[in-house]
Order: C-alpha cells, then sequence, then structure tokens
C-alpha cells in the first residue's frame, strides 16, 4: 500500500512548479493557454451579400475592420480580445473561372475559355477571330525575334491566307468580384502545332494592386453611412 508521503509525491507530479535557476525561472511542466471561443466567420461570395450582411447589424459590433485580403477575399474582423486576437466575423471570397496561364489549350478549348471567361474587348475579338478559323495546324514563327506569329487562316468566304497573330494583347479575365470592373493586363499570346494557344501574365501583377483598389472604392462608397458613424473601416 502507499503512504501518505508517497500519495502527496505522486499527487504534485501533474502540477507545474516554477524554479529559478541561475537567476533564470523554468517550468516542470508545458502548459498551454486555454483563448476565448470565436465562431467560425460567415462565407459569402460576393461583395453584396458582405455589404448586406453589415448593413443589417445582425451581429452589431463596433467597431469593425474590412480588410480587403487580395482580389479574391475580403475579411471582416472586430477588434481584439483578451488574448489579443481578433474575431473574422464574414469572409467574402469571390467565384472566378478557372484559366490555366502558361498552359496551352486546344483552340476549341481556348475559344470557350475566352469566351466565358473574359471580358468582351477589342483584342479579345481579335483573338477569337485567329483561334476561331485557323485552317491548318502548323504554326509559324515569323521574324527572329521569337515575338510575332502568324497561322494560316480563313480571311473570306472561301479564302486562305497568312494571318498575324495579335501579340501583345490587352485583356480583361475575371479575376475578382464581379460588383467592380475587371482589370485589364497585358498577355503574351503563343500558338503552337496541334493547333493550341496560351496566354501567359505580363505585367508583373500589377492588375491585383488595381483590382484591390476597385474593391476598397465600391467598399468604401457602399458602406459610407457606417463609415461616417465609425462602426466599420475599410483598408486595403
Amino acid at each position: 500500500m502507499f503512504n501518505r508521503e508517497s500519495l502527496e509525491y505522486l499527487s504534485k507530479q501533474g502540477q507545474p512548479e516554477v524554479l529559478e535557476i541561475n537567476g533564470q525561472k523554468y517550468a516542470t511542466h508545458q502548459v498551454y493557454k486555454v483563448l476565448a471561443p470565436t465562431p467560425a466567420p460567415l462565407v459569402v461570395r460576393n461583395l453584396s451579400g458582405l455589404v448586406d450582411y453589415l448593413k443589417s447589424e445582425f451581429d452589431a459590433q463596433a467597431p469593425l475592420l474590412v480588410h480587403v485580403l487580395s482580389p479574391e477575399v475580403v475579411s471582416v474582423v472586430s477588434s481584439y480580445n483578451s488574448d489579443y486576437q481578433r474575431k473574422e466575423i464574414i469572409r467574402a471570397e469571390a467565384m472566378i473561372p478557372a484559366f490555366r496561364y502558361e498552359s496551352y489549350y486546344d483552340v476549341e478549348s481556348f475559344n470557350i475559355k475566352l469566351q466565358s471567361g473574359f471580358v468582351e474587348n477589342e483584342d479579345r475579338t481579335k483573338l477569337l477571330r485567329v483561334v476561331g478559323n485557323i485552317k491548318e495546324e502548323a504554326v509559324r514563327q515569323v521574324g527572329d525575334d521569337g515575338v510575332s506569329q502568324s497561322v494560316v487562316a480563313k480571311t473570306g468566304v472561301a479564302t486562305v491566307d497568312d494571318v498575324k497573330v495579335p501579340n501583345p494583347v490587352l485583356l480583361a479575365p475575371y479575376r475578382t468580384f464581379v460588383e467592380v470592373d475587371q482589370p485589364e493586363s497585358s498577355f503574351v499570346f503563343r500558338m503552337k502545332d496541334g493547333p493550341s494557344a496560351a496566354l501567359f501574365e505580363a505585367d508583373g501583377g500589377a492588375w491585383r494592386n488595381d483590382a484591390i483598389e476597385a474593391i476598397s472604392n465600391y467598399l468604401a462608397e457602399e458602406l459610407s453611412e457606417l463609415i461616417f458613424v465609425e462602426r466599420i473601416v475599410v483598408i486595403a
């Protein structure tokens, strides 16, 4: 049987102690802080849903911070709690059509992707005209600078001819929330035998700054009343 001293010794084994050795403090056990519980954020797929939620003041809290994290994500958080953690109230995540940049598509797939995932503009029309009328598989390089290309394509009701492929092109893919204008940016358009076509981003990602600014301006305008009474702060 265990005596009293043994039981007291065993009971203390699960209790952390703080020891001081050479002027430094050490704990005999690692302890973990119990954090205040926080609910999971609501998730919406557009900016209008986020705006409607904030205007409804359903979970009235003040102040709230609206943070434009990226062209695809906006997060609304509260001030920090006793654990110095912010609670995420709601998050908007854009639904964006898939497009693989730097990957070649056959011309039929490329045609469909252009029509369904890009805003109509002059350069998109040019690309559709080229990829929609290619007559044969050979894609020939023109010049020696690696930039210009031409393909054999229909140029009339019953005629074919060499058609210069436009390059670079200015396009506006759907890359952010539909409530704001899609930013235009430069792309390198390339074709190869197959025939197949690909787009390569050529603006260094500058379009992201334009999209974030557009989102921030949209939210500032839609939430102007709440900003005025200091219930909402919008940052990008």
